[in-house]
Parts: structure tokens; sequence; C-alpha cells
């Protein structure tokens, strides 16, 4: 045999061994990369919120639903505080990318009541028991979101860890730079706040979610007209937990992941009064 020849030979054998090394090297990181997500199961959340018709409404759900669209596995129950649904919301819900319900309810408010969002709020349970009763996963988180709040997404990660009721700190309300349980031993043994401490649960609607199967164990569970401004959140919990069985989460409560921001009004010019009218844009969608 020529030495061309074998040389040929061993350079055919390296080539095949190395093929062999790259693809034996290869085939565990394609494993890790795939395998973990497709045999991984995420139960959904359903997040509830209310909305009704203002000038910054649609700039609100717009920022909320672009924030959304990067949860995984999220059905978005938005209710509009309205006679009839609008275009407005109906359009913003058809061009996202989620998963939602949308409905509509009127507030009715009783005398001297001021809480916003009951009528909302228990329609979208009534709704979510319906479906519930007939689907072949009961499992999921429930959580209840202001169209006007601030949500990290480590929010929604650390509400899938729930086993009946999560809470977790909320940024921006009360009146102070943090409304928080207080966490001892891995138990929440008080609350943080200022604002009408006398509350049975004095936390945000933003600060807590709740196991949804749970809803379906309790069907009277709902929101009242007939407690007083503030009261809504314990009116809820009251069915589900107490202080000492509620299962604190964000890092023992220390890490804020959800902000209690508000959207200032507008101040928009009365274009009678200018000098020079402006063109007409009444028929712009804003």
């Amino acid at each position: 045999m020529s030495f061309v020849n074998i040389k040929k030979q061993y350079l055919a054998m390296g080539m095949l061994v190395f093929v062999l090394l790259f693809l034996f090297n290869n085939k565990p990181a394609f494993q890790c990369q795939f395998s973990p997500e497709m045999s991984s199961y995420l139960p959904p959340i359903y997040g509830i919120t209310p909305t009704y018709a203002r000038l910054a409404q649609k700039a609100d759900l717009t920022r909320l639903s672009q924030t959304l669209s990067l949860v995984k596995n999220f059905h978005w129950i938005v209710i509009e505080d309205s006679e009839t649904k609008t275009k407005l919301v109906e359009n913003l819900l058809k061009e996202s990318s989620l998963k939602y319900t949308h409905l509509n309810v009127k507030t009715h408010k009783a005398k001297h009541s001021t809480a916003s969002g009951v009528e909302q709020r228990n329609a979208a349970l009534e709704w979510l028991r319906g479906y519930l009763e007939t689907a072949e996963d009961k499992k999921g988180v429930v959580y209840f979101m202001d169209d006007d709040n601030t949500y990290s997404l480590k929010v929604f990660e650390e509400m899938r860890k729930i086993n009946k009721v999560g809470v977790w700190p909320v940024g921006i309300v009360g009146g102070m730079r943090v409304e928080m349980p207080l966490v001892t031993n891995g138990k929440v043994t008080g609350f943080n706040a200022v604002w009408k401490p006398f509350r049975p649960f004095p936390i945000d609607m933003a600060g807590f979610a709740i196991n949804a199967t749970l809803f379906l164990d309790h069907p009277d569970a709902k929101f009242s007209r007939k407690v007083q401004s503030g009261f809504q959140e314990s009116e809820i919990l009251k069915y589900f937990t107490t202080k000492e069985e509620m299962e604190p989460l964000a890092d023992n409560c220390t890490k804020v992941y959800v902000w209690h921001t508000r959207t200032q009004k507008p101040s928009i010019l009365n274009v009678k009064k200018l000098k020079h009218t402006p063109v007409p844009d009444d028929h712009i969608e804003v």
C-alpha cells in the first residue's frame, strides 16, 4: 500500500472520529435545551382586570397587555364598567397576542359606597366558576389586577408556587414606600401597613393570589358593597385563609415585584378657548 493511500485512510478515520465525538458531545446539550421545556407544566394564571372609560384607558391597557404577553399560560379576564362592550377595548384585546375573555357589567353604586370594581370582579368570578366546572384541568391561580399598576414578570413566576393563598409586598401604596406582610420563621405574623391597619387583612389587591380551585370549593366567595372602603381584600380573603395559613412569597416578602402606580389624569386644553383652533381629532382613537 502506498504512503499516499495510508495517509488518506487515516485522514478518513480521523474525520469519522471527529464527527462522532461532535454528535456525542452535542446530544445532551440538545436534550437539556428542549426536553425540560416539553415536559414542564405551568398552571394557568387567570388575571382579572376591571376597567372603565377614560382618556388614559387605552394607554394603560396597552402597557399592561404587552407585559402580560410575556407571561406563559396566561388568561386575561377584562371586565368593562359599561352597559355594553366598547370597540376600544374589544379591538385592543383582539390585536393582542393574549388568550382573553371580555365581559362587561355596569356599576350601580350603593349609597355611601365608594368601592370600585366590585360588580366587575364578581362577574369575572362567576364566569371563572362556569369555565372551571367544565374544564378538564381545573388547576390555576387567580390574580386581581388593576389596569394601571406596574408588574414585574417575577411576580407571575412567584404565584405559580401557590398552594392556597400566596402573598408578597406591594410598592408605593397606602402612603408607604412598601406595604408588606411581616414574616417570622417562614410564617406571616403581621402586616406592615399604616392605612387602616385594623383591617383583618391590611393588604393591597395586588399583593396576593388565590388557587383557582378554591373558588369552586367556596361558591359564595365574592366581593361586597356592604363593606367600607379598603375592606374588599379582607372580604374575599376571609373565605380562603387565615393570617397564619398565608404563604409568604417573593423571598419571604422581602422583594417588591408589583407597584400600585396610578396614571395621572391628563390635562387637556379646551379647544373652544384657544385662539387658533386645531384640526378636529374626534375620529382618532386615543
